[in-house]
């Protein structure tokens, strides 16, 4: 049970709110367990693969601010979408579990390596300042598989699937443990870097300010994939693809501003762009997520 951060004041939770419905949470616990299997062996080199352009099910996104290209980070390899056309960066297979961009052609991630190569099955913290050519070790390799990876203002903000605990870090080698809490998502405000949000594997939208464990949203809807605008608002998709936003997550007045076709496995915004994967595929929003445009299809 959580610490329950109301309107005014923090207060015990009595109970866990419903989700929205019960077949948009099943949909939605069977996407957390597909997410959590970290029994799956490492993706096949390019020799035994099936679709080249395959994107599998996508971990994470990403707009390059450098050139404004979006990366998909998915169980296959990264991937630069150039004119809707998924194309895998460097022929390596992959498994990017977790993704974040940091700067032009800066990328932290985690997850498996491709199986040609000769790596330990979790690759814990890894940096790539060239756009996804090529990756470096920086930490836990070996120890860690980040489902999650929020880099906001000097700390970084991950969740590792081996644990099941919300860890931080100021200098990307050495981590503390938040809290060991089932999660799905990580949002920060790149103007408040001391609190992160995130989403647990029911839905629950819950934070973590000044390191100090995990208190649960008050009036928060139940969501999946989030991702904070810089500037704001806090953007959430829910169990049944409601896309809701809220300004300051912490007093609530939560806003349904469009619709997607179900839970979002990744959600990435910055100005004017947002973006979000589903069972279906890619889609883009240009008018803050009040229509959704299909660019990549899952079965492309």
């Amino acid at each position: 049970m959580f610490t329950s951060l109301g309107r005014n004041h923090l207060r015990v939770s009595r109970a866990s709110r419903p989700l929205l419905a019960a077949a948009a949470t099943t949909a939605f616990l069977l996407l957390v367990a597909g997410c959590g299997d970290t029994s799956a062996p490492a993706p096949p080199g390019a020799p035994n693969a099936a679709d080249e352009a395959a994107l599998g099910h996508v971990h994470g996104l990403g707009v390059d601010p450098g050139d404004g290209a979006l990366y998909v980070a998915s169980h296959l390899g990264v991937f630069r979408i150039t004119d809707g056309t998924p194309e895998r960066v460097a022929d390596r297979w992959q498994d990017t579990m977790g993704f974040a961009v940091v700067g032009p052609g800066h990328f932290l991630g985690s997850g498996h390596p491709d199986s040609r190569e000769d790596l330990p099955s979790s690759l814990g913290l890894i940096e790539s300042t060239d756009s996804a050519q090529t990756w470096e070790a920086v930490s836990l390799l070996g120890d860690a598989d980040l489902h999650a990876i929020e880099p906001v203002g000097d700390r970084v903000y991950a969740y590792d699937s081996h644990t099941g605990s919300l860890i931080m870090t100021t200098n990307r080698t050495d981590w503390d443990t938040i809290a060991t809490q089932p999660l799905y998502d990580l949002a920060a405000d790149p103007g408040g870097p001391a609190t992160v949000y995130a989403t647990t594997d029911r839905g629950v939208l819950v934070a973590s300010i000044d390191a100090e464990g995990l208190i649960e949203v008050g009036d928060a809807p139940a969501l999946t994939g989030i991702d904070w605008q810089p500037g704001g608002p806090l953007v959430g998709v829910g169990p049944n693809g409601a896309v809701m936003v809220a300004d300051d997550p912490a007093v609530g007045e939560w806003q349904e501003v469009g619709s997607l076709d179900g839970p979002a496995q990744a959600v990435d915004v910055v100005a004017g762009r947002w973006h979000a994967a589903t069972a279906s595929g890619v889609y883009e929003s240009i008018d803050g997520g009040a229509t959704w445009r299909l660019i990549i299809a899952q079965d492309q």
